[in-house]
């Protein structure tokens, strides 16, 4: 049998992260400090918005409206309730006008007006009760929050016959700004104690608990610095700290569980530490490396869309990937090389041990123990491949099944019915949709530039008042050589109605050049931004993936497979996104307001993290599959054995990223709470369906075809690839000799 632990064949690299392990951590503890300083006050420079396409006609629009007519685009709505009392009532007529005069005076507050001054129909109340005086903050998200934080108080409550509610776009991206603060703080506190508890569970020992913790704490913290230096250079959304907490744990946890169990099976074989640490990192340290850069490139592939939304968990993603990426591979080692066996130490399963000793019973929490010993996992991947067009068949239509909601799925745009029914802004917005005549917060805009008569824009406005869904016209309201007609959709604000009239109104000729915005113009560009970009987002990732897992297999089957089965992974989450959050089942359990239809752009970003995720596991079980075939040529014993050494390390990693993602799906803002909860319905179903029925069944009906590749392919391989190990293929007598014993060595914790 080859040896694999000696010194001489330690690499640069181990000689370069093990060298001096001390001044290795403390640079770590340096660099980290300096983090906390450098990514403080991150959050308050993040924007809440992010989901129009800022190349998009709606886009333009609007921003051209913000300039030349202030009043058309207010982001500041107060409700004005007059109790029993009309609206028209002298007393709450004269107690509005004073309010609007005030707000009128206030510093970086524009285009002031409301029901008293315009009588416009839709700035009241059916039953007469309500009114409201709109504005516009100037600014962009901070300054416009810290305007509302100045403002807000002294206008909100009772004013002599009146009650005034603070609500409009900028308080409800306000509002869900800081939940989503609180909330992430919240799932913070949850998630890093009951993880320590699960860590503990399955390395046994307090020590070995803390390495993944460690790793995780440096790869947030260096992630909110880096994101601090991306907010001096464009805009980041307040959505992707969440992304960086799950992943900062998640993946710090699955780096460091495959390497300290690496490192714990390499110290059970008899290696001393500097060796242990060595193959640790020629095997399981490749395996991180392979895996970091295939959930980057799943969490790239967002970058190719224009919305800052999606971009900004790119950014997050890609940096706390990286940075777990490096700490598992340079601060875990040279935690490794100062503690050596003592990461042992602490070993709580001692108490439970004895106290199950007294009872003649015996207790074992270890998942990576129970991985290694395998004899569960073995003789499932057995019974698994033994059975293999049944597994394969029934696991692909359960997957498909659970997979058909997602056919119904309707787009729309994130409103105030993300945030608490109890919110004041949802409240006010809830009052507009319920009370006031057609759709004010969801009205059109169509913007015309050119010099026209008044004939003109009569005529044109007569042609767009006959448009199929139209309630009403407003306008022309002019200046210069710039003048736009306000248009009342007749129903939902982001239904099809509306949207057929933003195409409708965009394709109706005029004498003038027009372009259309408004909430429905908003969704159709982003719909048609999503669709355009889509098919190289997705052509990014299976590009790479396949290039990776070719390169870390040398196999052509198996990274089309891995693409296609972690494609079914993801079934059950669109499924199951559709079922509750659209159709609005289990809404009362959640605490969430169904809309009815899902934001546009978190498919898009749910399947680029969920795939990247599953790819991580992917890695870890084919690795392990490879390392096993290279060493014996032998391909039914090869997936059993990676099964076997691996289904218990991934099952415990992914109910650890659950628990986090659950963490972070606690949250009272529904999109986060979607999030975190599908990602973790997500991960859960790839670790325990698909990496444990589907993956084995498949190969196995594969058999040794698994393994083919063209001749030019295979020398590309030899060549350019890396794999885990560097041991060679054994003889078939070698096998059969060598294996009891491999297995014993590698049944470590």
């Amino acid at each position: 049998m080859p040896e694999v632990n000696s010194p001489e064949r330690l690499g640069g690299w181990t000689r370069f992260v093990t060298a001096r392990p001390r001044l290795a951590l403390l640079a770590a503890l340096v660099i980290t400090a300096l983090a906390v300083f450098a990514g403080s006050g991150v959050a308050d420079r993040m924007g809440s918005g992010g989901w129009e396409a800022p190349d998009a006609e709606s886009t333009y629009t609007t921003k051209v409206l913000e300039r030349e007519f202030p009043a058309s685009q207010p982001n500041l709505l107060l409700l004005v309730d007059s109790g029993s009392a009309s609206v028209d009532d002298p007393a709450v007529a004269a107690e509005a006008a004073r309010l609007a005069e005030r707000l009128a005076g206030e510093k970086d507050i524009t285009g002031v007006g409301s029901y008293w001054q315009s009588k416009a129909p839709a700035l009241r109340a059916e039953d007469g009760r309500e009114a409201l005086i709109a504005a516009r903050i100037e600014g962009d998200d901070k300054a416009m929050g810290e305007v509302l934080d100045r403002i807000a108080p002294a206008y909100r409550g009772a004013h002599g016959p009146v009650e005034v509610s603070v609500g409009g776009p900028v308080a409800v991206r306000h509002e869900m700004q800081t939940i989503i603060q609180e909330d992430l703080l919240r799932a913070e506190m949850i998630a890093l104690p009951v993880t320590l508890v699960l860590l503990v569970m399955v390395f046994g020992s307090a020590i070995a608990a803390l390495l993944p913790l460690g790793v995780g704490i440096v790869a947030i913290l260096g992630t909110n610095a880096v994101l601090r230096g991306i907010t001096e250079f464009t805009d980041v959304s307040v959505f992707a700290q969440n992304l960086t907490t799950a992943l900062g744990l998640g993946l710090a946890i699955d780096y460091a569980l495959f390497i300290v169990r690496r490192f714990r099976e390499e110290l059970a074989a008899g290696a001393d530490t500097r060796a242990a640490v060595g193959a640790t990192l020629r095997t399981a340290g490749r395996t991180v490396l392979f895996s970091a850069l295939t959930v980057a490139v799943s969490l790239a592939a967002m970058l190719v869309f224009p919305q800052y939304f999606l971009r900004s968990f790119a950014y997050a993603g890609i940096a706390v990937v990286l940075l777990a990426a490096a700490a598992a591979l340079i601060l875990l080692p040279a935690a490794l090389m100062l503690l050596g066996p003592r990461v042992n130490s602490l070993d709580l399963r001692r108490l439970l041990r004895r106290g199950a000793g007294r009872t003649g019973g015996r207790v074992e929490l270890s998942a990576t123990a129970a991985a290694g010993s395998g004899s569960g996992w073995g003789r499932f991947a057995a019974l698994v491949m033994r059975r293999a067009p049944v597994f394969a068949a029934v696991t692909t239509v359960g997957l498909v099944l659970l997979g058909l909601p997602f056919l119904g799925v309707k787009f729309g745009t994130a409103d105030d019915r993300q945030l608490p029914a109890t919110a004041e802004s949802h409240v006010v917005q809830q009052h507009i949709r319920d009370g006031f005549p057609g759709s004010p917060g969801g009205g059109l805009a169509v913007l015309a530039e050119g010099a026209a008569a008044p004939a003109q824009y009569a005529e044109y406005r007569s042609r767009i008042a006959g448009l199929p869904g139209v309630l009403r016209v407003d306008g022309p309201v002019t200046t210069g050589r710039f003048a736009y007609f306000s248009v009342l959709p007749d129903g939902e604000s982001v239904g099809e109605e509306s949207q057929q009239l933003v195409q409708d109104l965009r394709a109706e000729p005029a004498p003038f050049d027009t372009s259309v915005t408004g909430t429905a113009a908003v969704l159709v560009d982003s719909k048609h931004a999503i669709a355009d970009r889509l098919p190289w987002a997705v052509g990014i990732i299976v590009v790479v993936t396949l290039l990776l897992v070719f390169l870390l297999t040398g196999s052509v089957l198996i990274p089309l497979q891995a693409v296609v089965l972690n494609a079914l992974s993801l079934t059950a989450m669109f499924g199951a996104v559709v079922w509750v959050f659209q159709d609005g089942h289990l809404s009362g359990l959640l605490s969430f307001t169904s809309t009815g239809d899902i934001e546009t752009t978190l498919p898009v970003l749910m399947f680029c993290v969920a795939f990247g995720l599953s790819m991580d596991y992917g890695v870890f079980l084919l690795s392990r599959i490879k390392e096993e075939h290279d060493r014996t040529g032998d391909h039914e014993r090869s997936v059993t054995f990676g099964l076997r050494h691996t289904g218990g390390l991934i099952t415990a990693a992914a109910v650890i990223l659950a628990v986090v993602m659950v963490a972070i799906g606690t949250s009272r803002v529904a999109n986060t709470k979607m999030l975190g909860l599908g990602i973790a319905l997500a991960v859960l179903m790839d670790a325990m369906v698909v990496r444990s029925l589907l993956v084995p069944s498949v190969m196995k009906l594969m058999g040794k075809a698994t393994w083919w590749a063209p001749a030019r392919l295979r020398a590309f391989h030899r060549r350019f690839g890396l794999s885990e190990g560097t041991s060679v293929p054994l003889p078939a007598e070698e096998i059969s000799k060598d294996a009891p014993e491999r297995d014993k060595i590698t049944s470590g914790a």
